[in-house]
């Protein structure tokens, strides 16, 4: 069975970088080592693997590499504590439930986070 990996990785000058390949070890040293020039991290070494995703499926690793890559930086920082990434992901914007009050339980005022 394929194995794929989504992975961020944080950089000497404090930006992220996230990625995805099948094989994890290589991609590392591709980064450590900076083979490609034009790659992101290349005048960002050293860097270091915060966080990694194993997938069976190339599709929901695409998919994910997708979303964590709109996440902030606090985002993929608090990816080991929970109870902050849960309070991070929680949405913020007037149009939540959360933030409106009781008037939010009125049919005419419901609208979705995206």
């Amino acid at each position: 069975m394929k194995l794929y990996y989504v992975y961020i990785l944080q950089c000497s000058d404090g930006l992220t970088y996230t990625g995805f390949t099948n094989n994890l070890s290589r991609r590392m040293e591709e980064h450590e080592k900076g083979l490609n020039e034009s790659c992101f991290t290349y005048k960002r070494r050293p860097v270091k693997l915060i966080f990694q995703q194993e997938f069976n499926d190339v599709n929901q690793a695409i998919f994910f590499e997708k979303k964590i890559k709109k996440w902030s930086a606090k985002k993929k920082f608090a990816n080991e504590d929970y109870d902050l990434l849960q309070l991070l992901a929680q949405c913020r914007n007037e149009s939540n439930a959360k933030n409106r009050g009781l008037d939010s339980a009125r049919p005419d005022n419901i609208l979705n986070c995206h």
